[in-house]
This record gives structure tokens, C-alpha cells and sequence, in this order.
């Protein structure tokens, strides 16, 4: 099985500590996009729209999206559970997945898009959205604050997808400065070092 991925952006890391969880073997092949390496014409026949992360099975067959890659990992390898063990907490994680991919990960990457060094000359920037997205991240970090202040974890008690997730997205987001402080989250923050210790968080 052949992950391709650039081991500095947040959804590989994403699909990496998923396999970690599982104990699942894999080789990788870096596409580093700073060297634009997935807008060449031999990744695109992997993925079209030139995006990572892709998992290559040795039959041929690729997957290209991070969290249908980490279903079919589940359905593969049900344990540990990640998804949720019964249809109620099946939903809590589904839904929780969902608010750390659309309130976390998405707004941060968009800050990195549009206000990041990196990007200009290589994508049409619109730094006053960064900004704006900027501004609702602090927002959601209150509201996760009085969230995690009932709970270990994102979905509930136990570590799931979710929370692979959410520390992939806000350790992404230090490349702008955009930081979990103990001092004015501390829920948060102690949920983010409790992640943070896994084993798979160095993965």
C-alpha cells in the first residue's frame, strides 16, 4: 500500500496518524508541494485535481480523499474503533468530524491560502478573507473551550476521528501564528497535549 503525501501538510498527516491508530503498515512516496510535484501529468493520473493525499493499493486501485481513505481503513481493520462502535455514536463522531473539518481545518487552511508567503505567485490571494477567517477561528476556539470543558475528547469520552482531525488542522495552523494558549483555553489545550501524547500524533 503507497501513500503519497507531503509530510508537511495536514490532510496526509491526516490519513498517517489514522493508519498509526490502527497499526497498519505503509510506504510512502513524497509529492512535495512547494516543488509542485502534484501538478505534474504522472500524479494527476492518480488524482485529477492534483491533490493529497492518494492511497495506492497493489492492485491498482486509489483512493483519494482523506476520510474515504480512513473509512475503508476502518471497514478493513475495525480495530481500535474510530468511527464509532453504534449508530448514536456513529453520529456523534460523524458529527464532530464534520465541525473540525468545516470550523477548524477549513477555515485554517484558508488563512494559510490567502495571507501565507508561500502562496503568492502560485494561487490568486484574498487576504482580507484570511482575515475574516482569521476572526472566526477565534470564535470557534471559544466555543470549543466551553465544549471540552464536559469532555476528554472531541466526540465524547475516547479517541476517535475526530480528533485526528482537529490536531492535525490546529497544528497545521501554527505555520500562521495561529495558536491554542493554556491561558485563555485552557480546555482546549489540555485536550490538544492529551492528543498531542499519542503515538500517533508523531506519525
Amino acid at each position: 500500500m503507497l501513500l503519497y503525501q507531503d509530510p508537511r501538510a495536514p490532510n496526509p498527516r491526516r490519513v498517517r496518524m489514522f493508519l498509526a491508530e490502527k497499526g497498519v503498515a505503509y510506504d510512502t512516496i513524497e509529492v512535495l508541494i512547494a516543488n509542485a510535484a502534484h501538478q505534474t501529468p504522472e500524479f494527476r493520473t492518480k488524482n485529477p485535481l492534483a491533490l493529497l493525499p492518494v492511497i495506492e493499493f497493489p492492485d491498482g486501485r486509489v483512493l483519494r480523499e482523506s476520510m474515504a481513505i480512513c473509512r475503508y481503513i476502518e471497514e478493513l481493520h475495525p480495530e481500535p474503533n474510530l468511527f464509532g462502535a453504534e449508530p448514536w455514536e456513529r453520529a456523534q463522531i460523524e458529527m464532530w468530524s464534520r465541525h473540525a473539518e468545516l470550523e477548524l481545518l477549513y477555515p485554517i487552511a484558508q488563512v494559510f491560502r490567502n495571507t501565507h508567503k508561500f502562496w503568492e505567485g502560485r494561487i490568486k490571494q484574498a487576504p482580507e478573507f484570511g482575515q475574516l477567517m482569521r476572526e472566526v477561528l477565534a470564535e470557534r476556539f471559544d466555543w470549543l473551550e466551553r465544549e471540552l470543558a464536559a469532555r476528554r475528547f472531541f466526540a465524547g469520552d475516547r479517541f476517535t476521528v475526530a480528533d485526528i482531525t482537529a490536531v492535525c488542522a490546529l497544528d497545521f495552523g501554527k505555520v500562521c501564528n495561529i495558536r491554542v494558549h493554556a491561558e485563555t483555553h485552557p480546555h482546549l489545550a489540555a485536550w490538544h497535549q492529551r492528543v498531542s501524547e499519542r503515538p500517533s500524533a508523531k506519525a
